[in-house]
C-alpha cells in the first residue's frame, strides 16, 4: 500500500486492535480504558476528555509511540495526535504538564523523522514543531522538566537541530514530490521563530534553500507557499549573521519582483517589512535603489492597501531609502566613480539635489572631474559609460552658475570645454 498520499481522515477510519496490545503488555490496563473511553468519540467528547485529564492521554498516546512499531498502528496514532493538535494547537501545551516530567515527550516523534513512511515523516515533523514552540519560557522550564534531571532525555535543542536537519533535507531533496517542500516551509516558517533555530538553519546554509522558492506565484497553492517563504525569510531579517546571506544571494532582487508581481496583500505586506528590516544593514539600501525600489514605494503607495501596518511599512521604506539617496549622493562618491572611469546609472546623476548642493565642488583642480568627464567621451566605447557622461555634462552645463564663459574671465586650461551665449 501507498502510504504517500494517505490522509488524516482515511487512517482515523481503521481500527485498531488495542486489547491484543494489553495481552502483550504493550499498553497497560488503564491505557487501555483511557483509549476505549477516547477512539472513535466526538470531537465535542474528546475535547472535554483532554480538558479533564489531557496529560494522562498524552502519556498513553506517547508510550504506543514509543514501544509499538507496526506502521498502521504508529500512522494511526499520530492521526491521532495530529486531529487533537489542528482543533486546538493550544493543547501542544500539554506535552509540557509537570505529570510528564518523567517522560521523554520528545524523543519518538524525533526518531520517526527520519525512520517512517512520508505520512509517518509530515506528522511527526508539524507535531514536533508545535510541541517544541509551546514549551514553558526558561524561567518555567526548570520547575516543569525538574523531576527529569537525572534521567538523559531529548533536550530542546536537540529537537529544534533535528528538526532543521529533517527540514533542510527536504528541501534539497523532498521525500515527497509535491508535500516535501510546503511541509518544510510550513514548520520552518513557526520554528525561525527560535534564536538557535535560526543559527542552526544558517549554518546549514539553509537561506540558499530558500531563494529559488521566492518567486511570483498565481495558484493559492502556490501564493501561500510563496507568502510562508517570504515569512521565512521576515523572521530571518531579524538575525545579524543571516543578513550577509540575504544580502549576498538573489534573495533581494526576486523580493522585489514578487512586489512588482503580486496582488495579494499579505505576500505584499511580509516583503515590505522584510525588506524594511533590511534597509540599514551595509550596502543593502544601496542595492536597493539600484534595483528600482524608490520608484517601486511609490507605485506601491497609490495602491489602495486596507492594513494598515502595510501602509506604515512603505512610509518608513521611502524615508529610509531617501536617507540612503542623500549618502549615496555625496560628491565624494561621485567623484570616486568618473575617476574610475565606469560610469553607471547611481540615484546621484539624475538627482536634481545632488546637482544643485554640489556644482561648484566640480570647480575643484582646475575643473578636473569636467575633464575626467571629456576624456570618457573621447576614449570609452561602452553606451552605458558614454550616455551617462553626456547627461552629465548637460546637468553640469544646466545647473552651473556661470553658463557663459566670456574673454575677461581666466580660461579653464586643458578643459576645451567652452559654451557660447544662449
Amino acid at each position: 500500500m501507498d502510504h504517500s498520499d494517505l490522509s488524516t481522515e482515511e487512517v482515523l477510519r481503521r481500527d485498531i486492535p488495542w486489547e491484543t496490545y494489553m495481552s502483550t503488555k504493550l499498553i497497560s490496563g488503564t491505557g487501555l480504558q483511557l483509549l476505549r473511553r477516547y477512539d472513535k468519540k466526538p470531537e465535542s467528547y474528546k475535547a472535554q476528555l483532554l480538558d479533564d485529564d489531557g496529560p494522562s492521554y498524552i502519556r498513553v498516546l506517547v508510550s504506543i509511540l514509543r514501544d509499538i512499531f507496526k506502521e498502521e498502528t504508529v500512522e494511526y496514532v499520530l492521526a491521532l495526535i495530529d486531529e487533537m493538535l489542528t482543533a486546538n494547537p493550544k493543547r501542544a501545551r500539554l506535552f509540557h504538564d509537570t505529570s510528564l516530567a518523567n517522560e521523554d515527550t520528545y524523543e519518538p516523534f524525533l526518531r520517526l523523522l527520519w525512520k517512517g513512511n512520508w505520512f509517518i515523516q509530515e506528522k511527526s515533523c508539524k507535531i514536533l514543531s508545535l510541541i517544541v514552540s509551546a514549551r514553558p519560557k526558561p524561567h518555567d522550564a526548570a520547575i516543569a522538566n525538574g523531576a527529569s534531571k537525572s534521567k538523559e532525555f531529548t533536550t530542546n535543542d536537540d529537537v529544534l537541530k533535528g528538526l532543521v536537519e529533517w527540514l533542510c533535507t527536504q528541501l534539497k531533496k523532498p521525500s515527497h514530490p509535491s508535500r516535501g517542500i510546503p511541509t518544510a516551509i510550513n514548520c520552518l516558517a513557526t520554528l525561525l521563530k527560535e534564536p538557535v533555530v535560526r543559527s542552526s538553519f544558517v549554518q546549514a546554509d539553509g537561506v540558499k534553500l530558500l531563494v529559488p522558492l521566492i518567486t511570483p506565484a498565481s495558484t493559492q497553492q502556490s501564493i501561500q507557499l510563496l507568502y510562508e517563504t517570504c515569512l521565512c525569510i521576515w523572521l530571518l531579517s531579524y538575525y545579524e549573521p543571516a543578513i550577509e546571506h540575504l544580502a549576498t544571494s538573489r534573495t533581494l532582487p526576486r523580493l522585489i519582483e514578487v512586489v512588482k508581481g503580486s496582488t495579494k496583500e499579505k505576500v505584499v505586506r511580509v516583503v515590505v517589512l522584510t525588506l524594511r528590516n533590511l534597509l540599514q544593514k551595509g550596502t543593502v539600501g544601496a542595492l536597493m535603489i539600484d534595483l528600482g525600489l524608490p520608484q517601486l514605494v511609490q507605485s506601491l503607495k497609490a495602491q489602495a492597501w486596507s492594513d494598515e501596518d502595510l501602509l506604515d511599512a512603505l512610509n518608513q521604506l521611502e524615508e529610509g531609502l531617501k536617507d540612503n539617496i542623500k549618502k549615496l549622493s555625496s560628491f565624494d562618491k561621485y567623484k570616486q566613480e568618473v575617476l574610475l572611469g565606469h560610469l553607471d546609472w547611481s540615484p546621484m546623476h539624475k538627482n536634481p539635489i545632488f546637482w544643485r548642493e554640489n556644482i561648484t565642488n566640480f570647480e575643484e583642480n582646475d575643473f578636473q572631474i569636467l575633464r575626467v568627464l571629456i576624456t570618457i567621451l573621447d576614449t570609452s566605447t561602452d553606451p552605458r559609460t558614454l550616455a551617462v557622461a553626456c547627461f552629465d555634462l548637460s546637468q553640469f552645463i544646466q545647473h552651473h552658475p556661470c553658463r557663459a564663459y566670456n574673454s575677461d574671465r581666466p580660461q579653464n586650461k586643458g578643459t576645451g570645454y567652452e559654451i557660447d551665449e544662449p
